[in-house]
């Protein structure tokens, strides 16, 4: 699966720098993969939840929140935030 984009984890290592090396673990297992579906991606990551349209990957033992909006037809995937777990209580969809 193609990541859009690594920037966005990037920025966000430069406020919570311990996020780094679990960010960069789950970029290269989406990076490794391939994903038909949601199915497929639960597999891989058996934490991954699907609310509304995106996906919400949990990141170092669920510090740390991924959202990520998903097109398996294309393998694409579009980060669309990394919050911290009391960021993501306030994320809407």
């Amino acid at each position: 699966m193609r990541l859009i984009s690594n920037k966005a984890l990037r920025e966000f290592t430069t406020v919570h720098r311990e996020a780094s090396e679990p960010l960069q673990a789950w970029r290269k297992l989406i990076e490794r993969n391939t994903f038909d579906g949601f199915a497929d991606l639960r597999r891989v990551f058996n934490s991954v939840d699907k609310v509304g349209n995106y996906f919400v990957f949990n990141i170092a033992g669920n510090r740390y929140r991924l959202i990520a909006a998903i097109h398996f037809n294309t393998q694409t995937l579009y980060v669309r935030a990394v919050l911290t777990h009391a960021e993501y209580d306030h994320w809407r969809p």
